[in-house]
């Protein structure tokens, strides 16, 4: 018997106690100090004369038979893959790269404009091409950019069209959208079946407008407030995103009120999350207002403790740590958190096929395209496909990758060369504090 490869096991954000976690065997436990210090003492491979401590250690999976664990990681591995291969499916589709913007932080800035335009007859090649290569699977549609709602006759033509057809497919769509058009859109928007409408606001007006503004200059906090209204009065789902650095984070708490404030944190069809502003493709043009993983999630964590009301707007996951107090139940092994080539791919208006939407758009991304002729570079989509953290090598024997699921395959590759690569979550520490926001009491 050995204590479990796949223990994570660490002391609870201001608190004595201790936690220990394993995503393979699906066990949980808060330990007081003296049971902490009995199990830290198994981990060094000690003895300890605790009968009842051991038993129960063996019996939810913390310590192990090597041969009966691996036998476990196998048929859970082998689960994951059946259940994976029911998954719904998202199918990003980008009309176009342009954009009413002209954000601090764009990560799109620097791609090359793409030639053509969107026609019917792409849209049609889109639906042909996704109707026969993911027949029989759950899917639906995420309108992506650029800014997808462009303001002008020919572009409400052409998301109308997509609509149309995706009704007529019976697939639900989602926008991610700056929010600036919305009202000019919800008549359009309306006809179609919207699963949610994905809206990015980072602050409250002054802040808000200090980073998200028009090309040539202008604010756009007003019109985005009126296109969240527009969607809540029309009982369409709005998915509010609050992309933060070290910039705008102390707005967040003033951004939470203000929402309370218009009643949208109040209704079924509101939901929030939180995107951390970081190095996706190149180099920010002020690096060092960057947060890490960790420490973006220390200083909500701070902010959540002196400004509860946050936790209204919005609950930060903590890795598995909101999950488990949600659901008072561990959340399935993952053995993979990057769902490009298996549950998303991406598709834009130039005919173009890509991995995912971290990759779409990147020339040396590309995996085929869909029109004007089908084509499909087998290779590397098999690559994306078998990128896992049974073949991450650095996966392999890390105690946390089954929590981790060994991260974004697009960072990996931007930064070591290789998709099978690892994209490193510091789960430790986020369950640290996770443990410490929602279990201290």
């Amino acid at each position: 018997m050995y204590f479990s490869k796949h223990n994570i096991f660490s002391k609870i954000k201001d608190s004595d106690n201790f936690f220990i976690v394993n995503s393979l065997s699906g066990n949980a436990d808060i330990l007081t100090p003296e049971d902490a210090e009995k199990v830290l003492k198994i981990k060094s491979g000690g003895v300890v004369a605790d009968d009842r401590l051991t038993v129960e250690l063996q019996e939810k999976g913390y310590i192990v038979d090597e041969a009966e664990e691996r036998k476990l990681f196998r048929l859970k591995y082998l689960d994951f893959l059946d259940t994976r291969d029911q998954d719904e499916i998202q199918l990003f589709f980008v009309p176009n790269y342009s954009c009413n913007f002209a954000c601090s932080y764009c990560y799109q800035d620097e791609y090359a404009p793409s030639k053509g335009e969107l026609t019917t007859e792409i849209i049609d090649s889109f639906f042909d091409y996704i109707g026969k290569e993911f027949a029989g699977k759950r899917k639906y549609i995420t309108v992506f950019g650029g800014e997808p709602l462009m303001n002008s006759p020919r572009q409400k033509e052409s998301i109308s069209y997509l609509l149309k057809k995706a009704t007529e497919a019976r697939l639900e769509v989602c926008f991610v959208t700056n929010g600036y058009t919305l009202v000019e859109y919800i008549d359009i928007l309306r006809q179609g079946i919207i699963r949610e409408i994905q809206i990015t606001m980072d602050g409250t007006a002054s802040v808000h407008n200090a980073r998200r503004f028009l090309k040539g200059g202008g604010g756009t906090f007003d019109k985005i407030v009126a296109g969240v209204d527009a969607c809540l009065e029309n009982n369409l789902t709005v998915n509010l995103r609050m992309v933060i650095d070290k910039e705008n984070i102390g707005n967040l708490s003033d951004l939470a009120q203000f929402a309370s404030d218009k009643g949208w944190s109040s209704s079924p069809f509101f939901k929030t999350q939180i995107g951390r502003n970081y190095e996706l493709h190149h180099c920010q043009s002020a690096e060092n207002k960057l947060f890490s993983r960790i420490s973006l999630y220390e200083e909500l964590y701070a902010l959540t403790k002196s400004n509860p009301h946050i936790l209204e707007f919005y609950k930060p996951a903590y890795s598995i740590s909101k999950f488990l107090a949600e659901n008072e139940s561990m959340p399935d092994p993952l053995f993979d958190s990057c769902p490009a080539c298996k549950t998303e791919w991406a598709f834009d208006y130039t005919g173009k096929i890509y991995p995912c939407t971290a990759t779409v758009g990147k020339s040396d991304e590309e995996l085929g395209t869909f029109y004007p002729e089908i084509t499909l570079k087998k290779d590397l989509v098999d690559m994306w496909e078998v990128r896992d953290v049974t073949s991450i090598p650095e996966c392999k024997a890390c105690s946390m990758q089954l929590a981790c699921g060994g991260g974004c395959g697009s960072v990996a590759k931007n930064t070591h060369g290789t998709i099978c690569s690892t994209d490193c979550r510091p789960i430790k520490e986020l369950l640290e504090l996770g443990f410490g926001a929602y279990f201290n009491e």
